[in-house]
């Protein structure tokens, strides 16, 4: 352990944990190539949960929060879909076209947690919707790039911050945050998506975040459903959510919940791969 909790992990530990986020990644490709309009969201469950199966891994979203008398989240991936920020629960809602559904999913490995998510478009979506997703997207590798060895989590948070600022008049869902991950899936330490350069926990060799933020087209403020589990915007603007798994080392990151260990986007943004993939 490391400071206030936070969970260390080899490099051999960071390969097993490689092997849950390679399940995460491919049960969320699965689910991208089945969305259209015409789907339910509880068909894309099935997927997910077939996927991460054949894979020979568990759910780490299946059941979790449940205690006695309490029967926890009923699906293998969070579907949140427009106004719903995060927690969506996968059922009968009939996909659209124009719509835009956030999957978050999760897998477990040898105990190995891993956790990722994706925003995908419906059909055709309003101009200012497919900005949101792309923008929200950017403000994830932007954090992602901004961490290394020596720096601390609040340069992660800052860079995310700032990508959203300078994108537009977006909001920050107030409330949630990335977090580290390893043999839980949420562990410490937090990983705001606003903050402060140089504050928070330093980043070192066998740290593993997830990297995650949620952005909105209006009011950061939101609320949860009487399903108690579904996060809707307060405002009813549409939102937008992104989630890694990442690992830093001396020579650079590792994203471990991409197919290509994140190989293609570090490159691009100058930030070099110090994944072991063979």
């Amino acid at each position: 352990m490391f400071g206030r909790g936070i969970e260390l992990k080899s490099p051999e530990q960071v390969v097993a944990m490689r092997r849950a986020g390679l399940v995460v990644a491919h049960a969320l490709d699965a689910v991208r190539a089945a969305i259209a309009p015409g789907v339910t969201t509880a068909e894309l469950d099935a997927l997910a949960h077939d996927t991460i199966r054949a894979h020979g891994a568990t759910s780490n979203f299946l059941h979790y929060g449940a205690e006695p008398g309490v029967p926890g989240f009923p699906g293998v991936i969070c579907t949140s879909v427009n106004d719903e920020v995060v927690h969506g629960i996968p059922g009968p809602r009939v996909l659209r076209d124009g719509d835009v559904i956030s999957v978050d999913c999760g897998a477990i490995v040898d105990g190995w947690h891993g956790d990722a998510a994706i925003t995908v478009e419906v059909g055709e979506v309003r101009p200012e919707v497919h900005t949101l997703v792309a923008e929200t997207e950017r403000a994830l590798w932007a954090g992602i790039v901004a961490g290394a060895p020596g720096r601390r989590v609040g340069d992660i948070s800052h860079a995310i911050e700032r990508s959203v600022q300078s994108a537009g008049s977006y909001g920050i869902a107030d409330g949630y945050t990335g977090h580290g991950i390893g043999t839980a899936m949420h562990q410490a330490p937090d990983v705001p998506n606003v903050g402060r350069p140089g504050k928070g926990p330093k980043i070192v060799p066998g740290l593993v975040l997830a990297v995650e933020p949620m952005v909105t087209l209006g009011s950061p403020d939101n609320r949860t459903t009487e399903d108690q589990w579904t996060v809707v915007t307060v405002d009813g603007s549409w939102a937008a959510h992104w989630e890694h798994t990442v690992t830093w080392t001396e020579e650079g990151a590792w994203v471990l919940t991409a197919v290509d260990g994140g190989r293609a986007q570090l490159a691009a943004l100058g930030v070099a791969y110090a994944g072991n993939d063979a």
